[in-house]
């Protein structure tokens, strides 16, 4: 109806013009005497035929592009366009451009021994012109919370050591929901940030929504609260209805829920289908409320995004930018889990929604900084980093099913395409890069142990750091264990995330589980071990080792009270003293 079309049909419609038109494709082959075509990896399969088309007489043609680079097939992009190039024009050239001029030799070989181990390539071997420089350090944490911390700490240390700006670091991770531990650490730290060609955790337009379902539910009168998830998900409520509410609200200055009660007494000009639309979302509303009075936090979130229909609504959407979302709302979720399981151990028995809203907005606060230019660290998923570079550079989550993806693991060729997204993380890095893992991240209410990923073993040993502890002995043992043919998972893997609606459909029964799940039980452990579950802390005392799901390892420094009430000092290796409810405290005694 515009007489426009998209950047997808715009390629379509031209190879069609020059299928049915030859007297065009003739025009502009003549005009075309020579052709270049820049990032050639990126290509898809139309662009490709354009191409082919113009330059199939005379075949004065020359491509840019780097195939370890091609990362993009969700777009659409077409790897087997540059692969294939030196068969398509026979007696072609090559120049390999292999100096690199950003990262030190350390940092490219470490690149080198990850890219060779790829099937479908052009081999290369890049060399760089600076010094040889820091090894590539590998940093695994015992929780992804502690992975967080770990991270904004190296960043504060690297700055007091070597003088760096903040805007010398860059955080790269593969899905965007993994930002949310990690702008709650820097936050907290006070170290300032910006989400590169993204919105923070709490400003995506899927997590605000559920936030403002949440604030109606503690003020029912929040206003803005209230125009935001009126017809979200889309309740045949239209602007029009919503905006005589606004104007019935202002006319007797009372609010919107006010009007919304009562929109009889305010003269409210709607028909009975709209208002039954309009009862419907105020009952399910005052239910919501109710329910909030003796529910907590984490059981009223899983509620009211199933009863509310964002879950139906978010997973009907299968496209990238979908399942992005998807993610999203499932770590807010956990986030929310995390955050009453931390209260509960502290001694806060009924977490409210209250309770966490107050946390948002303190976590908040720095979202309303817009100067994108100021010094600060730099946070983007990997696909976002291709073209730039820093000196120091954190790879995050390194693990099996996050990175690679857990739906690329049946898939060889998408595996490559992942170990070639992780070979561009790598190279962003000039001076220093840090691959991160966790040994275990908090999933559907609990800690589910990881897998450092199948990647980690692919980089050349004699380029990497790897720290002579505990963690070290674990990056050891799993490389041991990689030892297997290639793109089969060595490990037992945690189950991959479900793509339908997730588990949290039934929430109350869930939440009220995970509770239970907080003290495990005695009978999980073993003869063989030389760790107590977290029920069992009958042998706890003042200098006791213990690990703890989210703090890590620590020391026990004072214990207080009894029975039910009996409550830990702990002094963590990395998160300083807390004091845990013992009834609640995942904590296991390690020595």
């Amino acid at each position: 109806q515009a007489g426009a079309m998209d950047i997808d049909a715009l390629w379509l419609q031209t190879n069609i013009l020059f299928r049915d038109h030859p007297q065009v494709l003739e025009k502009y082959r003549s005009f075309f005497q020579f052709v270049l075509v820049d990032e050639y990896q990126d290509t898809n399969f139309a662009q490709h035929l354009i191409v082919q088309r113009l330059c199939e007489q005379h075949r004065r043609i020359c491509v840019v592009g780097d195939d370890a680079q091609s990362i993009y097939s969700f777009r659409g992009a077409n790897i087997d366009n540059i692969l294939q190039f030196k068969n398509q024009y026979p007696g072609c050239r090559i120049f390999k451009l292999e100096r690199n001029y950003r990262s030190t030799q350390n940092i490219v070989n470490a690149a080198n021994s990850l890219i060779h181990k790829n099937k479908e390539q052009i081999h290369k071997n890049v060399y760089s012109e600076k010094e040889e420089g820091s090894k590539v350090r590998i940093s695994a944490s015992y929780s992804d919370y502690e992975e967080g911390y770990a991270v904004a700490s190296a960043i504060n240390e690297l700055r007091l050591r070597k003088d760096y700006d903040y805007a010398d670091f860059a955080i790269l991770y593969r899905t965007n929901a993994q930002s949310r531990i990690l702008e709650e650490a820097l936050r907290k730290r006070g170290i300032p940030y910006k989400i590169y060609g993204g919105l923070s955790f709490y400003q995506r337009k899927e997590i605000k929504d559920i936030i403002s379902y949440l604030r109606l539910i503690v003020n029912p009168h929040d206003e803005e609260a209230f125009k935001r998830v009126i017809n979200y998900p889309s309740r045949g409520i239209g602007d029009t209805t919503v905006n005589k509410v606004i104007k019935a609200a202002t006319e007797n200055n009372v609010s919107l829920w006010t009007v919304l009660n009562a929109p009889i007494d305010y003269d409210l000009p709607i028909n009975s289908g709209t208002a039954k639309k309009l009862t419907d979302f105020r009952e399910m509303i005052e239910r919501f409320i109710e329910q909030n009075t003796r529910l907590s936090a984490e059981e009223m979130a899983a509620i009211v995004v199933k009863e509310s229909g964002i879950v139906s609504s978010l997973f009907q959407d299968r496209s990238v930018e979908g399942i992005s979302k998807q993610e999203n709302l499932q770590e807010l979720l956990k986030g929310i889990a995390e955050f009453c399981e931390l209260r509960r151990e502290e001694g806060v028995e009924q977490v409210s929604l209250a309770d966490f809203l107050s946390e948002v907005s303190l976590l908040t606060d720095q979202d309303n900084d817009k100067d994108e230019q100021a010094n600060k660290v730099t946070m983007m998923t990997v696909h976002a980093a291709k073209g730039l570079e820093f000196k120091n550079v954190f790879v995050v989550g390194l693990e099996e099913e996050l990175f690679p993806s857990s739906m690329s693991k049946d898939n060889p060729r998408a595996v490559e395409e992942e170990r070639r997204l992780f070979y561009v993380a790598i190279t962003r890095a000039e001076e220093n890069c840090v691959l991160t893992y966790a040994k275990s991240r908090f999933r559907n209410g609990q800690s589910t142990m990881c897998s450092p990923s199948r990647f980690l073993k692919d980089i050349d040993v004699r380029f990497l750091d790897v720290p002579a502890d505990s963690s070290a002995d674990t990056f050891a043992a799993a490389r041991e264990r990689f030892q297997r043919p290639a793109f089969t998972s060595p490990f037992q893997q945690p189950r991959a995330v479900e793509k339908e609606e997730p588990s949290f459909i039934s929430p109350v029964a869930q939440a009220q589980q995970r509770q239970r799940l907080t003290k495990v039980e005695t009978t999980t452990s073993t003869p063989a071990s030389s760790s107590a579950p977290a029920s069992d802390l009958s042998g706890l005392r003042v200098g006791a080792k213990v690990r703890h799901d989210r703090f890590g390892e620590g020391e026990v420094i004072a214990i207080e009270g009894d029975g039910g009430n009996a409550k830990a000092t702990v002094a963590f290796t990395h998160f300083g003293q807390k004091q845990l409810l013992l009834k609640f405290a995942r904590l296991t005694i390690i020595g």
